[in-house]
């Protein structure tokens, strides 16, 4: 994998789902992490989740609002919050500062690699539901604190504009 390259793993075994993201997750593998989401919501058995950034250089803002999507997915269905395994420091100062540990547990220590992670496959997005996709997750991210509602405001106006633009 080179470094520019993003990819989601993900294994389920005994209750416990693992979401691994690697290289630079960008909005491309968004339909990937909401297929994801949707998938946890209705997932029989779940005990707990746990998202292992350590081979993220970076997660850009479209794909941590289907992060948040995931936690919200499951909310009230688990004993604890999902845990975010994240050591890059660009990465954790970014979790710090969107709000993500009302959402989720962060930790830094290090995590036994279930035996089957297999790679998921990158489920394609046509343009529109990309820019639904994108306009989702900045909607999410908005929700989680005052700060992300003040820095994805204009963002999020500018793209409600581009849809309904496009809708007419």
């Amino acid at each position: 994998m080179t470094t520019g390259e993003g990819r989601i793993k993900a294994a389920y075994e005994a209750g416990v789902f693992v979401l691994k993201l690697c290289g630079d997750v960008r909005l491309t593998l968004c339909a990937t992490l909401d297929n994801e989401a949707q998938r946890l919501a209705d997932m029989p058995g779940l005990k707990s989740v746990i998202v292992d950034l350590r081979e993220a250089t970076n997660v850009d803002s479209t794909a941590l609002g289907f992060l948040a999507k995931v936690a919200m997915a499951v909310q009230g269905r688990l004993t604890h919050p999902p845990t975010i395994v994240a050591d890059h420091p660009d990465v954790r100062r970014m979790l710090d500062v969107m709000g993500f540990s009302r959402y989720f547990t962060l930790v830094q220590a290090p995590l036994v690699e279930p035996d089957e992670l297999a790679e998921l496959p990158q489920v394609p997005a046509d343009e529109t539901g990309m820019q639904q996709r994108i306009l989702e997750a900045h909607r999410i991210l908005m929700r989680m604190n005052e700060h992300n509602r003040e820095q994805f405001q204009p963002l999020v106006e500018l793209l409600e504009a581009q849809e309904s633009k496009s809708t007419h």
